[in-house]
């Protein structure tokens, strides 16, 4: 199997260098977090293939991170891991956004097994490919691709080109992309709206895009113009 990108979002010190070692000598690249408030930026600005995400965190649970990711336009395949077994805590743990769920404790083979099945249902071509005008948008590695083209997107960028996206050419204004595509504990300025959307319009230039073109609204905000 192809080696993955993966983030081990577990504050407990023995199981995360457990699931990083044994993942690591699978042949996958495997990054760590201990606080929901790491691992939100963590997998928001890098295109990790699966999250294996614990429920418990010492600043809040698993599944709370788990809306705010959904809500931000966040696709990744995410295994949520959990002492609670109960048929009504699963249920939670799915209708937040969880692709899979596995009770602690667990065997390391059946954790790989699992997380190798949502790399395989989520692979390239399946249907992560979505038409933006010349230019074809690959939701699961978030990635913009024309012709011989690609360039990854972060998950910032990708959150607010998707963001702009939905909104099928209405202006979004500064405050909105702001709400929800930083969340409302956003501390900074909305001048990061202007810096991001310079980063999607080079991008969407290295790619050779002709048809699609984010336009500034002149003391509004900005729109996503898509062209046949």
């Amino acid at each position: 199997m192809a080696p993955m990108r993966l983030l081990v979002v577990e504050d407990e010190p023995k199981m995360a260098r457990m699931l990083q070692r044994g993942l690591a000598e699978e042949g996958h690249q495997v990054d760590v977090c201990g606080t929901a408030e790491a691992a939100l930026s963590q997998a928001l600005e890098v295109p990790y293939d699966v999250v294996v995400l614990d429920w418990g965190l010492p600043d809040g649970d698993g599944v709370s991170l788990l809306r705010t990711w959904r809500a931000r336009g966040l696709q990744v395949p995410v295994l949520l891991l959990t002492a609670r077994g109960t048929t009504g805590e699963k249920v939670t743990g799915l209708r937040a956004g969880a692709d899979d769920y596995l009770v602690k404790p667990f065997a390391f083979e059946e954790l790989l097994a699992r997380v190798e099945a949502l790399d395989r249902r989520s692979a390239p071509g399946e249907v992560s490919g979505q038409a933006l005008g010349d230019v074809q948008l690959d939701v699961r590695r978030r990635a913009l691709r024309r012709g011989e083209r690609e360039v990854t997107l972060t998950g910032r960028e990708f959150a607010l080109l998707m963001e702009l996206r939905a909104l099928g050419g209405d202006t979004a204004t500064r405050s909105r992309l702001l709400l929800k595509v930083w969340g409302g504990d956003f501390e900074g300025t909305g001048n990061v709206v202007d810096v991001y959307v310079g980063y999607l319009r080079a991008k969407l230039e290295r790619v050779g895009a002709t048809a699609v073109e984010i336009e500034a609204v002149r003391g509004v905000g900005y729109r996503l113009l898509v062209r046949a």
